[in-house]
């Protein structure tokens, strides 16, 4: 592997990473009825994994083909998640009870947010949960990032959940450091919520 390449020094860092705590707060309250979760982005699929542990179908997918590769082969003889090659914008969503999005819709092209956003809070079911992040204006990869990204202001994440009742909004606004170690400014916003209409 040629860890010079971020995007996959990142995949590596992550493979080993536990998966995010707030996904089985979201699995729990989900009252959809429904137990299929949808991972977007789904990097090296830790989220993934918690998820079929919780004992959900999973449906995840990844726009990089090396994650989808590491995801195949991490979970290959499983029949209970399908892992995907898409884009936000292309992504064809099931009906689901939960979506997890951590850090992945901040590389959504910014023209086609919109329209990713509403397919796939359309397709989560009522009493089902979201729980991701989303850009904030401040951050460094706001602009002049490698590739683009889609920095939000505060109050266009919270008009996202007018038809939410939302759990937790959290935003962070401060120096840290990246998966591999890296210095940045970091504004952030991570949402859980319950869909009710």
């Amino acid at each position: 592997m040629n860890t010079t390449d971020p995007w996959q020094a990142y995949l590596e860092k992550s493979r080993h990473k536990a998966a995010n705590p707030i996904t089985t707060a979201a699995a729990q309250l989900n009252r959809s009825g429904l137990k299929r979760a949808v991972d977007v982005g789904c990097g090296a699929g830790q989220d993934a994994a918690a998820l079929l542990e919780l004992g959900y179908e999973v449906v995840a997918y990844d726009a990089s083909l090396d994650a989808v590769a590491q995801c195949e082969q991490r979970f290959a003889g499983c029949d209970k998640i399908q892992v995907q090659h898409a884009r936000f914008e292309t992504f064809d969503y099931p009906e689901s009870g939960v979506i997890t999005a951590f850090s992945s819709l901040f590389f959504c092209q910014p023209e086609c947010f919109e329209q990713a956003w509403e397919n796939l809070s359309r397709s989560l079911q009522t009493g089902g949960v979201f729980v991701g992040h989303f850009l904030g204006l401040d951050d460094d990869w706001a602009s002049g990032f490698r590739i683009p990204t889609c920095p939000l202001s505060v109050d266009t994440v919270r008009s996202l959940f007018e038809p939410f009742e939302i759990q937790s909004f959290d935003e962070q606004n401060v120096q840290g450091p990246t998966r591999l170690g890296a210095m940045k400014h970091w504004h952030t916003f991570s949402v859980l919520a319950v869909k009710t209409g």
